[in-house]
């Protein structure tokens, strides 16, 4: 093919596309800013700890098989899995649930901790098994045509996407205790929005976990990063880690080049844009930029306090995943959707990885990767005058809430990323994952994979459809990429291991 594509970072977008077009014979060069590979799902080392920047596992693992059989190869042969059961941890006050994607297990965990609302839980799975049969084809595919909405696919999805109702009203159709509601609209956490808030058809996020499960990959899931580059250079792509584009050029509506901050120019055929959309938008897009004033009219996710610790021992009794819930979840969430006001009554993740995976730390050690849901920097908090204070009132709230009773003396490595370090990273607002998904930003009305107004731009990561995680991540790469074949006449039939698995779940379901 020899056309030159030109992919500014190398997220697990960048890397995805990447992957793909270089197996597909394009003249790949993915440009990087930073000295690793990942964006939020690079690593981070401290002293002999190896940490996960962002996402901690992977569900929806048949996308990533997808992709990689699409360049003749298994995953598996580039990192190593291990199915988490349980899976979470669930705690609200002094009731716990320890999911599980074993139907069974789970029947017998709700009964535990919830009497009588089994029945409601497989009513529930039996229900989504039919809801991501409808809606996931609409996923696949994308919207930069207004035609796409006249597809049989959506029609088929439309009633479960052109409602008002939210997350919570779903599960409210459902569940009777407001605690095991929760057990299945925290995911919507992986779009930084509220349950209340959150569109209906993003239940079929806790569907997806409950039906097939989670993956860790050992050494960390930045692993997966790891792996995608070095598919990349196998496929005769290049990586420049440590290379800032600051500028894209034109021909009338085409991406001619891009200038990088040492001056160096390179030409392209077609270019792909993984970096953060807002932040891009405004910076990088030449005389084509859009203001800082424009990308904040738009509506974003929350952001995350996070911190990152290395211990001298390890907590063996605690889970792999832990979430400990606020204990007014839902005055929590209005805080963070409201943009101002920072909780102390705080929802926190802990994830301690080191129970299942012994590459992460020293032996003997172990580490903590610890997330709270938080404001965004719309508002403009100041963190650097809070960040010791709240590091302790989480810190706090973990031993309270949890069996690292002495969690403190063996604290021996740290990190800390807050919403404004976030936004330092190139991260607009702070926003950890990206745009919101509100109805008014989803399909045809989020960035588009191939941009509006250009004729060889795309997008790829989660500013464009079909929006945040890893899966859809990948998904928008695979999408973009098949957009640009399609310009140059080639189209690619996808390899699709999805339908299969979601039917025979469909039928597996209990009713």
């Amino acid at each position: 093919m020899n056309k030159k594509i030109i992919i500014i970072g190398a997220g697990p977008g960048g890397l995805t596309s990447g992957m793909l077009l270089a197996n597909r014979g394009y003249d790949v060069t993915i440009i990087e800013k930073a000295s690793v590979v990942g964006g939020r799902n690079a690593p981070i080392q401290a002293g002999g700890y190896t940490f996960d920047t962002g996402p901690t596992f992977l569900h929806q693992k048949f996308t990533l098989d997808e992709v990689f059989a699409e360049t003749g190869r298994k995953a598996e042969d580039y990192m190593e899995f291990v199915k988490l059961d349980p899976m979470t941890t669930l705690t609200w006050g002094d009731i716990s649930l320890d999911t599980s994607y074993d139907q069974a297990t789970m029947v017998r965990n709700i009964e535990k901790s919830f009497p009588g609302e089994s029945a409601n839980y497989e009513r529930f799975m039996n229900d989504h098994a039919k809801k991501l049969q409808a809606i996931f084809p609409c996923l696949l595919k994308p919207y930069h045509k207004i035609s796409s909405f006249l597809s049989s696919n959506l029609l088929k999805a439309l009633p479960y996407v052109a409602t008002s109702k939210s997350v919570m009203d779903v599960l409210s159709e459902y569940f009777e205790d407001e605690r095991l509601k929760l057990a299945f609209t925290f995911q919507a956490k992986y779009l930084g929005m509220s349950p209340w808030n959150c569109p209906a058809l993003f239940s079929i996020l806790a569907y997806i976990e409950y039906a097939h499960g989670i993956y860790h990959v050992q050494g960390g899931l930045s692993n997966i990063s790891e792996g995608m580059a070095k598919v990349v250079t196998e496929e005769g792509g290049k990586i420049r880690l440590n290379s800032e584009v600051t500028e894209i050029n034109y021909r009338g509506k085409r991406a001619a080049s891009v200038t990088l901050a040492d001056g160096e120019v390179m030409e392209c055929d077609d270019l792909i844009v993984n970096a953060d959309y807002a932040q891009a938008r405004h910076m990088i897009f030449g005389e084509k930029n859009e203001s800082v004033e424009q990308q904040t009219k738009k509506k974003y996710s929350c952001s995350t306090f996070m911190l990152y610790l290395g211990l001298d021992k390890i907590y063996t009794d605690e889970p792999h995943h832990h979430v400990v819930f606020a204990d007014d979840y839902h005055q929590n969430l209005r805080d963070i959707q409201g943009e101002e006001a920072i909780s102390d009554d705080m929802s926190v993740y802990i994830r301690n990885s080191s129970v299942t995976d012994p590459t992460v730390a020293p032996e003997g050690h172990s580490q903590l990767y610890i997330l709270v849901p938080t404001i965004n920097c719309r508002n403009g908090h100041d963190w650097e005058k809070t960040v010791a204070d709240y590091r302790e009132k989480v810190i706090s709230r973990i031993i309270e809430k949890t069996g690292m009773k002495d969690l403190r003396e063996h604290i021996v490595e740290e990190r800390i990323i807050t919403p404004q370090g976030w936004q330092g990273a190139d991260i607009f607002l702070g926003a950890t994952f990206n745009l919101a998904h509100t109805l008014d930003q989803m399909l045809y009305l989020r960035p588009r994979n191939r941009m509006q107004g250009f004729d060889n731009i795309y997008l790829v990561g989660g500013g464009t459809h079909p929006g945040s995680g890893l899966p859809t991540i990948y998904e928008s790469a695979r999408i973009s990429s098949n957009l640009i074949c399609e310009s140059y006449g080639k189209k690619r039939d996808r390899v699709d291991f999805a339908s299969d698995i979601l039917n025979q779940t469909a039928e597996l379901s209990p009713c």
